[in-house]
Parts: C-alpha cells; sequence; structure tokens
C-alpha cells in the first residue's frame, strides 16, 4: 500500500514547474505511506505523485504505472488479489512492464473502453482494496475510483483555479481544497463528463433479496479461508494482529495454515518468511494480552505481545488525530494504541498485517444487536455499519498501521467472502440469549462455521471493543485527563465554538481541539462524520432500547452494562 496525489485539469498558461514542486510538497505530508520509493509523472495538463510502500514485486512495480506507448499513466493505492486471474481473462493483448497487481487496472481499462462498456464493467471485476487516479493523456481523461468499502482512504478537491485534485489524505489537500471531501466508496469519477457514478451496488443489501435463504456453515468457512489466503500475497514480511478475541484469533488460525507455502505460485514452493508471527499490545495486566497469549500458544505463533503505558498513549495522541484526521472518540481511543503497535511491528522489518476489521459489521457483533426486533431490522443495520466503515474501523486500522510504513489487510471484508457472509437471512445471525444452539451470544454464526477449529475460551469469549481490551485504565485515564484539561465553561460553549457536530463530553471537546490546531478549514471538519461512531447513537439502537438514547459514552463497557440491565431485568 503506498499514496497518491495527483492534480488534473492544467492549463495551458500555468506554471507547471511550480505546480510540481507544489505537488511534490503535498505528497511529501502522506511519505510515511510510502517511505520505500517515490515517483512523479508531469505533462501538460496533469501530474501524479506516488510514494510507494513496496509489498509485491519489490525490485519492479515502481509507480505511476506507464503503458508501454506512454498514454495510460496510473497511481495506485493497494492491493488487486486477483491480478493473475484477471491477467489470464484479457481478450485484448496488453504488454505488461512489471509483476505489480495493480498494473492490472491499465490494461482492463484499455480493453473495456474499447469495448465500450467503460470503467464499472472492469472495477466491477477487481477484488482488492484500492484508490486510485488514472490518466488518459491521449483522452485527456482522468478515472478516479475507491474500492467497495472504502478499505484505502481517499479524499478529492478543488484549488482557487478550479483544478481537480486527488490525495490519499487530506493532510494533503486541506490547506489548498475549500471543498476538500472524502471520495465516496464504492464509485469511479470521469473528468470527462465531470460525473460521479456507483459501480458496487450488490442485491444483498435489500433484505428482502436474503429473506428466507438458508446458511451453509460450510461455505461460509471456506469462503473465509479462501479470502484469508488470496490476502496473504506479499513479497515481504509480514504477520497478523492478534487481540485474542474472535475476529482476529480466526484470521490468525487460518493464515498459519498457509503461512508455510506462497501464494502467487500456487502454494508450490516454500515461503521466504514460513514462521508466522503476531502481534498484541495493551496496558500492563490488560485482556488483549492475556487472551491472545492463549490464542497464540493453540495455533502455534510466533507471538509478540507488548506494553504500553498510559503516559505514552497520552504523548501520542496529537500525532494520532493528525494521522488518522478524525476527532471521533472512539476511532482516537482505539487508533492509538494500533499506532503505538504500528510502530513496533515496523522496528521488527515487518511490512504488512492481516487484521479483523469487517466482522462486527457483517454478523452484528456489537452487543446492542441484541436487541434487533426482527431479521429485516437486523439486516438494515449491518448495511448501515458497513455503509459507515470507511469513516470508523477502516480508517482507523489504516491510517493508525500506515503511519509507520505497514500495511493492514481485512480478509472479513474481500469481496467475495462478504457476498457469502451477506447473502442469507439475518435471522440466523440473531441473538437468542439463552439458547442451546449458536444464537446464544453475538457472531454465533461465525462461532459455529469454525468450531473445533480454536479452543472454546477464544471460540466463545465476550467481545471487548479494542479501545477496552487494551486496559480498562485507557478509557478511565483518557476521560481523567480531559477532565483536567477541559473547563465547564468550555464544554458550555461548544457548540459556538465547534457548530458542526459540536463535542458534548470534554473527552470529545479535547480531540475536537486537537484536530482544530492540524485541519482548521471548515471543510476539514465536515469530513468527519456527525455523532458517534458506536452503538448508542445509532438511530436503530435507540429505536430497539432507548436507554441507548442517554449513553453518552461510547466505550464498549457502557453498552454492556445497558444490557446487562435488561437483561436482569
Amino acid at each position: 500500500m503506498c499514496s497518491i496525489f495527483g492534480i488534473f485539469g492544467l492549463q495551458s498558461g500555468d506554471d507547471v514547474s511550480a505546480l510540481r514542486r507544489q505537488a511534490l510538497e503535498c505528497s511529501q505530508r502522506q511519505r510515511h505511506r510510502g517511505p520505500d520509493w517515490s515517483g512523479v509523472h508531469v505533462d501538460a495538463h496533469a501530474i501524479l505523485v506516488h510514494e510507494r510502500l513496496a509489498i509485491v514485486d519489490p525490485g519492479g512495480g515502481a509507480q505511476p504505472l506507464r503503458s508501454d506507448d506512454g498514454a495510460l499513466v496510473l497511481a495506485v493505492n493497494g492491493e488487486i488479489y486477483n491480478h493473475q486471474a484477471l491477467r489470464g481473462e484479457l481478450q485484448t493483448p496488453y504488454a505488461f512492464q512489471a509483476a505489480s497487481d495493480c498494473e492490472v487496472i491499465n490494461a482492463l481499462y484499455r480493453e473495456h473502453d474499447a469495448d465500450g462498456s467503460g470503467p464499472s464493467a472492469f472495477l466491477e471485476r477487481l477484488n482488492g482494496i484500492f484508490a486510485f487516479a488514472l490518466w488518459d493523456r491521449a483522452a485527456g481523461r482522468a478515472i478516479i475510483a475507491r474500492d467497495p468499502l472504502g478499505v484505502v482512504p481517499l479524499y478529492w478537491g478543488h484549488d482557487r483555479e478550479g483544478r481537480l485534485r486527488v490525495a490519499s489524505e487530506m493532510k494533503a489537500l486541506a490547506d489548498t481544497c475549500a471543498d476538500v471531501a472524502q471520495f465516496p466508496p464504492g464509485h469511479w469519477y470521469d473528468s470527462a463528463t465531470g460525473e460521479l457514478t456507483r459501480y458496487y451496488a450488490r442485491p444483498w443489501r435489500d433484505y428482502d433479496a436474503v429473506a428466507g435463504v438458508d446458511v451453509s456453515l460450510a461455505d461460509l468457512r471456506e469462503a473465509f479461508e479462501a479470502a484469508v489466503h488470496r490476502q496473504l500475497m506479499t513479497d515481504v514480511p509480514y504477520g497478523v494482529l492478534l487481540s485474542g478475541g474472535l475476529d482476529s484469533s480466526l484470521v490468525a488460525a487460518v493464515a498459519a495454515r498457509y503461512a508455510r507455502r506462497r501464494v502467487d505460485d500456487g502454494d508450490r514452493s516454500e515461503a521466504w518468511w514460513p514462521r508466522l508471527h503476531s502481534f498484541a499490545i495493551g496496558l500492563k495486566g490488560s485482556p488483549d494480552l492475556a487472551a491472545a497469549a492463549i490464542a497464540a500458544e493453540s495455533l502455534g505463533t510466533v507471538h509478540h505481545g507488548f506494553e504500553y503505558t498510559f503516559e505514552e498513549g497520552l504523548d501520542a495522541l496529537p500525532d494520532v488525530i493528525r494521522h488518522i484526521e478524525t476527532f471521533d472518540v472512539t476511532t482516537i481511543r482505539a487508533s492509538t494504541p494500533m499506532f503505538l503497535l504500528a510502530r513496533r511491528i515496523k522496528a521488527m522489518g515487518v511490512k504488512m498485517v492481516l487484521s479483523g476489521e469487517g466482522s462486527d459489521e457483517i454478523f452484528g457483533g456489537y452487543l446492542y444487536f441484541h436487541k434487533a426486533p426482527d431479521a429485516r431490522h437486523f439486516h438494515e443495520e449491518l448495511v448501515r455499519k458497513l455503509d459507515a466503515l470507511h469513516s470508523f474501523d477502516c480508517l482507523r486500522a489504516n491510517k493508525s498501521m500506515m503511519a509507520w510504513g505497514v500495511e493492514p489487510r481485512v480478509p472479513f471484508l474481500d469481496r467475495e467472502f462478504l457476498d457469502v457472509a451477506m447473502r442469507f437471512d439475518a435471522a440466523h445471525k440473531m441473538i437468542h440469549p439463552g439458547s442451546d444452539g449458536w444464537q446464544r451470544m453475538e457472531k454465533g454464526v461465525l462461532r459455529a462455521a469454525f468450531d473445533g477449529h480454536l479452543p472454546d475460551e477464544i471460540l466463545w469469549r465476550q467481545k471487548e471493543q479494542f479501545s477496552d481490551g487494551v486496559g480498562y485504565g485507557w478509557i478511565d485515564g483518557l476521560k481523567a485527563h480531559a477532565e483536567r484539561q477541559v473547563s465547564d465553561r468550555e464544554l458550555a460553549a461548544a457548540s459556538s465554538r465547534f457548530p458542526h457536530n459540536p463535542p458534548q463530553t470534554k473527552e470529545a471537546y479535547l480531540y475536537r481541539s486537537l484536530f482544530e490546531q492540524v485541519f482548521p478549514t471548515p471543510a476539514a471538519a465536515l469530513t468527519v462524520p456527525g455523532g458517534k461512531s458506536i452503538a448508542c447513537s445509532s438511530p436503530a439502537a435507540i429505536a430497539w432500547d432507548a436507554a441507548f438514547a442517554n449513553a453518552a459514552d461510547p466505550s464498549g463497557r457502557a453498552v454492556a452494562g445497558i444490557h446487562n440491565a435488561a437483561v436482569a431485568a
């Protein structure tokens, strides 16, 4: 994974040399994402800059990727897991310049442009995580696109002269684009027409398309195993994030089965780094560190459990907010230990990790799903959560890890697995406390699919939010620190200082203040969704249980307390 920066729509009177220098300076702000090499393309109408983190074909694959005739120029941040299959399916010969997985985008664009089917047709064929800018020099056309769920970040806007600018992170655009915004996931933009088009739409988004469809535990397990196997595509040292919870443990268990063979040659040769390494972090005595050690021993990974102190986390907050580009409370709480962990992982020479994001959104893992009144409401809330992932968990995982040049991959959000996991009736995902079957707790259908593959103490462990699992003293300490830093008077006037999405707690006020120091423009604040990212602010959660309306704290413990009280009653 890498970073991209682009300027499109240069005119004859523009100072191209000055714009090139500015583009390099803007791209440098996100070089942490791609510390291995920089590449630049400049012509009379476009500038593309790429900062590379070499994961596949580290000896080649430098970007921007150009076609052999120089007509196509491509800058990509991401991975295309099915690139070999796509190369084999090409109907039009294409002269590939490297072994890069991303170069297939150029070939597909040319083929689908020639047959008139357009970018939507080839984007539908990509299984990967990506954000790219493709410049067709002959047509004077820029194609901008982002992966279906927004695993990879992408921002866009216009400078004072009306030129289109795109970048992997907001910090490369915020001071030059008054209209900076997130580029929507699952969409592509055509500069030739000015149209933004949604290419990713699945039948399963509508509950009526899945109502009554039965679940196959075998299909679910096999689809997830295939997703993890695909995402082991790498030519550099890698590992897994292991909190000891269900999701990360499943990822680690499947990865451990395939770790000894190379994915890119069909598992025929031995992997260059055959031992699977796992990583966890927490305060001293944290639940995650203890659970991760149990899981790692069972799976046989080379495990690294790191401790951090509250003071180290507190010291990192300004850097964390600058990197993750949000003031959302839950995201910052969870991003900070992840940011610290990424630094330790990078120091060990590891450049890619697999992570467990997305499972809760697919299977209803958040505790408030216990209160869903029926399968339709349950399913509709899953879709809503998936649509919001790019602003919360995906943003956290990507930017926290990429702050240190470590690429996170998320097998649960693999598009082929997602189609299997979302196409059956949500009735099979609902929770029925006291049941003797798998529905006695959240994500029961996933647990049942892997029964016998993990120790019971991991397979049936109660969910912890990451920010809780690293140690309850982390959140309690953040609240106490904010109480000392922010006065009652400041909080009372929060809506005057921050008209958009004013903070409701002192902790939220502190994060908003740190965000404003780095990103002072109104447009920057608008890139952060209103409200809290967690269950107790969800309209569905409040409709299902009025107690959520008064839950001001986004900790999983606070939400669990509501449920425990309700169940006891």
